[in-house]
């Protein structure tokens, strides 16, 4: 291993030497580009990582096949090799310019001391005594070891070596950060900004042209409010360099704008509504913690702009099936029917719309439950490859413990007149290795934010029960 960071006497002269990073299994099958994401250093991979690799490169989960995209990626980085292995891989050509550093692999057997109470068999051990060997061989550079296995990291600290997380999957450090789809204007907003305002009436709302400066901070389809003798809840809908238009809500929080009997019970959900019922709007994220309306809110808009409005042909949902608990086994029946024991908010909620008529019977109330379930259509994320869905209304629940591609995935999968609701709490991730800042869901809250056709909104405020409230306060 001595040979593998020996450069010649021109390298060493055009750069000192960065840190060597040493890459766990999982690492790679997270994010199977990971490689081109260390920049200027380099990248070492020991035999057990590739082994691994091999171990996992069957099936058609998606661990499977970012195991065989990493492998493939990995042929396409050594077939581009002209001279030694053992003397590393340029990344530069195969990275496209997206990394400068070399990559490493084992290219001999390594004799590395571990405590006596590791056993030598296991795969993680195997790899902290590699990690241990290139530190001992190559002192005057930093080798750090890369694994989203957070005990992996705590014995690799224990041995007094370096570790860290995989950072570069993370949309957010501090997912307090996170956009939020609103922002409270201050008392003074109209001081600074209603000198030269410009405001017309248009299908019954109001819309205000002007220019200040917080106009260049605002984001399309971002909420702004006010609340005082004359609130304001209004959207942004146009900017143009230090100049904005606002155009002011329909209130859902009153009966007469009911969406199939439900009204908004607070400020958050009369936004969330607005997105929902907007036409113009292909792609919603509604974040929040359990009890604060998201499904419920999402399928009353949707059963309206199906049954009521004809917009979308039918409702379709899906959801990862993560277990919180133990899981139950393969399930008989149809693919709906396999889905079934996972939709229980989707029962849940249905109950609730269908109880919000007060005027049709028991027989209204049947036939009206039949109807509903005609147009609504549960599929599973496992058959969402190569589909196309037109004029559809798509909901993904439970949108938190999907990876950012797995969200890219469902997300073009919408064809002409689809719109997409993404729910989540990301709070209550299950899935192994992702985190808050790593979800697909804060991705794509993320990337979406300002674009024209996409809207997202924190729902904030518990409407569940005073008993849900207190215990997501105080558990």
């Amino acid at each position: 291993m001595a040979r593998n960071t020996e450069f010649s006497a021109e390298q060493r002269a055009a750069a000192t030497p960065g840190k060597l990073f040493v890459l766990d299994t999982n690492v790679l099958m997270h994010d199977p580009t990971c490689i081109y994401r260390f920049e200027e250093h380099d990248v070492f991979l020991p035999m057990m990582t590739l082994e691994e690799l091999d171990n996992h490169k069957k099936g058609l989960s998606e661990i499977a096949r970012n195991a065989r995209q990493v492998t493939r990626t990995l042929d396409e980085i050594v077939n581009s090799l002209d001279g030694a292995i053992d003397l590393g891989i340029p990344l530069h050509g195969p990275s496209r310019k997206l990394a400068s550093g070399r990559l490493f692999l084992q290219t001999e057997a390594i004799a590395g001391e571990l405590p006596a109470g590791l056993p030598t068999v296991k795969v993680d051990n195997q790899i902290l005594a590699v990690v241990i060997d290139l530190q001992r061989r190559h002192p005057e550079r930093p080798v750090i070891l890369v694994s989203k296995d957070i005990n992996m990291r705590i014995k690799a600290r224990v041995l007094g070596l370096s570790a860290q997380d995989y950072f570069n999957d993370k949309v957010l450090e501090d997912t307090d950060l996170l956009y939020t789809g609103m922002r409270e204007l201050a008392p003074d907003f109209w001081e600074a900004h209603g000198q030269d305002v410009e405001s017309r009436k248009k299908d019954g709302r109001t819309l205000y042209r002007l220019k200040g400066p917080l106009c260049a901070q605002l984001l399309v389809n971002q909420f702004l409010f006010q609340e005082g003798e004359k609130p304001l809840y209004a959207i942004v809908r146009e900017i143009s360099g230090s100049t904005a238009e606002l155009q002011t809500l329909t209130d859902y929080t009153h009966t007469k704008n009911n969406v199939w009997g439900i009204t908004a019970r607070n400020r958050e959900q009369n936004f969330a509504l607005n997105l929902l019922m907007n036409p113009e709007v292909d792609f919603v994220t509604l974040l929040g913690q359990a009890g604060t309306g998201k499904t419920l809110l999402t399928l009353a808009a949707g059963l309206t702009q199906v049954l009521e409005g004809r917009r979308y042909s039918e409702i379709i949902m899906t959801r990862v099936t993560v277990p919180v608990g133990e899981d139950i086994g393969f399930l008989p029946g149809t693919e709906e029917e396999k889905m079934g024991p996972w939709m229980g908010a989707l029962e849940d909620n249905l109950e609730v719309l269908n109880k919000s008529d007060d005027d049709a019977g028991d027989w209204g109330r049947a036939a009206t439950r039949d109807l509903i379930r005609n147009r609504i259509k549960i599929k599973s994320l496992n058959f969402m490859r190569g589909r196309t869905f037109l004029n559809k209304f798509l909901i993904i629940d439970e949108a938190q413990n999907l990876t950012p591609k797995q969200m890219k995935t469902l997300i073009t999968r919408a064809g002409p007149g689809t719109k997409v609701i993404c729910l989540g709490n990301i709070a209550q991730i299950d899935t192994p290795y992702l985190t808050e800042g790593s979800s697909g869901l804060t991705y794509v809250v993320d990337r979406f934010k300002g674009w024209q056709h996409a809207g997202h909104i924190t729902l904030q405020r518990g409407e569940r029960s005073r008993l849900a409230d207190y215990a997501a306060e105080v558990l």
